[in-house]
């Protein structure tokens, strides 16, 4: 027989206190992005018929979430394997990690950004002038704390040592290894990187300012300035996109684990 676990009283205030902090905002943003334009009074919806008709909008949207995916990419691409080798033969070089990864912390973008500007300028055009190279490989130095400790506390949390020896006692290659074994196993930590690797790259402003790449955060900083209820609008809306791409990174994810297991399981 199973028992229903009651919530206590004190937990259920801070959980509605906390849900108002997070809910109020909105809603307040809502009901300023109804004001018409010419009056300032309630309701209509002119703010949300003017983003969804914008091109503008869409273009730098676009190009945001293709800058988060590949960042996404990379930054698994080269910090994976990294620090599934770091747990498996040279422990003690995770401290050092650790270290470089607080640095973003340290650095402000501003800085961060000028730095890169120097150290790139003799690079080749395809790469300096275009969003995909000089801007995806800023965001990966943005994004390797939040990729790092994510994925750190997805290898502690299993045996890498034990999942490594099975594997290549059956034959399973390096690679093998990390695709089938270790990856299924970090699969929550990976997403928990690439999430907040999203929210990074979709909020980002001063790099993409500084580096005169249209990006998304630059035109809702152009809207802010220009609209004041379109900008309520674009916020909400941008906001619910950013949730609906995280959400579907997440199905992504279940889905093709919930895959691997069922075909390990008929094996």
């Amino acid at each position: 027989m199973r028992t229903r676990r009651r919530i206590a009283p004190s937990a259920a205030v801070w959980l509605l206190l906390g849900a108002a902090y997070f809910l109020l905002p909105l809603l307040a943003t809502f009901l300023f992005s109804l004001r018409q334009l010419q009056t300032g009074h309630c309701c209509t919806v002119a703010s949300y018929t003017w983003v969804i008709h914008n091109s503008e909008f869409w273009q730098t949207l676009k190009l945001s979430v293709e800058l988060a995916l590949e960042t996404i990419a990379v930054s698994l691409v080269i910090f994976v394997p990294t620090v599934y080798w770091v747990h498996l033969k040279v422990p003690k070089l995770r401290a050092v990690l650790a270290f470089m990864a607080l640095i973003p912390f340290v650095v402000p973008p501003i800085v961060l950004v000028v730095g890169l500007l120097n150290f790139y300028k003799g690079s080749p055009t395809w790469f300096y002038g275009q969003p995909w190279g000089f801007l995806v490989a800023a965001y990966v130095i943005l994004a390797f704390p939040y990729m790092f400790f994510s994925l750190d506390s997805g290898f502690r949390a299993i045996d890498v040592h034990t999942l490594t020896e099975a594997s290549q006692s059956l034959g399973a290659s390096w690679p093998r290894t990390l695709l089938t074994v270790i990856l299924p196993n970090i699969r929550a930590a990976a997403l928990a990187g690439s999430f907040l690797t999203l929210a990074i790259v979709l909020g980002e402003f001063t790099i993409a300012n500084l580096s005169l790449f249209h990006t998304f955060p630059i035109y809702l900083q152009y809207v802010n300035e220009t609209q004041a209820y379109a900008a309520g609008a674009t916020t909400l809306v941008s906001f619910g996109i950013t949730w609906a791409a995280m959400l579907s990174l997440l199905f992504i994810g279940r889905k093709r684990g919930q895959r691997a297991a069922f075909i390990g399981g008929a094996r």
